[in-house]
């Protein structure tokens, strides 16, 4: 997979830009990421009864999810404002051999139609709904690992249609 060296972030001195966009057709695009909150078999169970002290676990962070996916541009420095058409947060609890612990994925979809991508929105959509998983279960479970977060789908734009292949392609070592 070859990498282009021409970042569009920087100008010509190596300062950090909003790109212009203004030139831009605007088109229907969509984005889905998707992430995962590794945690203890006991804390799922309190997640799906309801025993969570802070409440509905998932409620709260499918909310917090949407917030965050339409307030990307205010985290994330040179990201545009986008107005979205439909924003979900959806999540499912993994199925994960006995020895395992498990996980529950969450997945952001974010369309709109705009001169800019949905990626970081739907990025910023999972990372902010597994984090609110975490902070409303940290009393239970301090060692939950949040990972594994991805774009899994893209389209629109200039650049068209992308989805996560299979098997991710090598992108090389790194020495040190």
């Amino acid at each position: 997979m070859a990498i282009d060296k021409d970042f569009t972030h920087f100008d010509a001195g190596g300062n950090a830009i909003m790109v212009d966009v203004s030139a831009k057709e605007v088109t229907s695009r969509t984005a889905i990421a998707r992430g995962e909150i590794t945690l203890s078999r006991e804390t799922l169970e309190a997640i799906q009864g309801g025993a969570a002290k802070k409440g509905d676990v998932l409620g709260v962070a499918r909310i917090a999810g949407i917030m965050a996916a339409k307030g990307t541009a205010n985290l994330i420095p040179l990201c545009h404002p986008l107005n979205f058409d439909k924003c979900t947060i959806d999540f499912s609890i993994l199925e994960v051999p006995a020895s395992e612990l498990p996980r529950i994925e969450a997945c952001c979809s974010v369309k709109l139609s705009g001169k800019t991508g949905a990626e970081m929105e739907a990025l910023t959509g999972v990372s902010v709904a597994l984090l609110t998983i975490y902070d409303m279960c940290k009393a239970l479970d301090r060692a939950m690992l949040i990972g594994n977060i991805r774009l899994w789908e893209k389209s629109g734009g200039k650049s068209g249609l992308f989805k996560r292949p299979e098997i991710p392609p090598a992108y090389g070592k790194v020495e040190g």
